[in-house]
């Protein structure tokens, strides 16, 4: 985590400084292509309003041969869709998570002396189980985002995975949940 990360139960705010014009992060975010390549792919209707397809492939996020941890087998190849709130582009995108049971998630992109700062809050969260939940994802996703960006190799995404929950349980002054 960064000093500008702020870990609450009810909403995460993470920030990072990308090697990377913003146009290029922009595509990384809206592409399904490329945004498979750190996060979730699927299909996109890249207006307010929009589908903003997930499909949980997550067994593709590392370049070696890892296999998914037990808890999260069930959900490899789940596919569903949330909802675009708002789009400003390159500059920000909001979608729904769990059709807005689970909050809103929300990236914000600004250019900052030729690289790209990028703000991802997700707000609206249920309490510390989502926060750990959630925060571990969104950790161990950007870490993947930002090796991607600088064409750098992820030897074994759920490695990232595990560090940052237990970094988030942490940070949350939790135990085991």
């Amino acid at each position: 985590m960064t000093v500008q990360d702020k870990i609450a139960p009810h909403s995460l705010r993470f920030e990072r400084l990308l090697d990377a014009p913003i146009e290029k992060v922009w595509q990384y975010l809206v592409d399904p292509d490329l945004r498979a390549r750190w996060f979730m792919a699927g299909p996109t209707d890249l207006k307010v309003g929009g589908a903003f397809g997930l499909t949980m492939d997550h067994d593709r996020l590392s370049d070696g041969d890892v296999p998914t941890p037990e808890r999260y087998r069930p959900y490899v190849g789940h596919r569903w869709e949330e909802r675009i709130t708002r789009l400003e582009p390159p500059h920000l995108l909001a979608f729904t998570w769990e059709n807005g049971d689970a909050g809103e998630v929300m990236f914000e992109l600004s250019e900052a002396a030729g690289k790209t700062r990028l703000v991802l809050t997700h707000s609206g969260l249920r309490g510390s189980e989502d926060a750990v939940d959630f925060g571990g994802g969104w950790h161990s996703h950007l870490a993947v985002l930002e090796r991607r960006l600088r064409d750098e190799a992820v030897p074994d995404f759920w490695a990232l995975h595990g560090e940052a929950e237990a970094l988030i349980k942490k940070t949350l002054g939790i135990g085991t949940l």
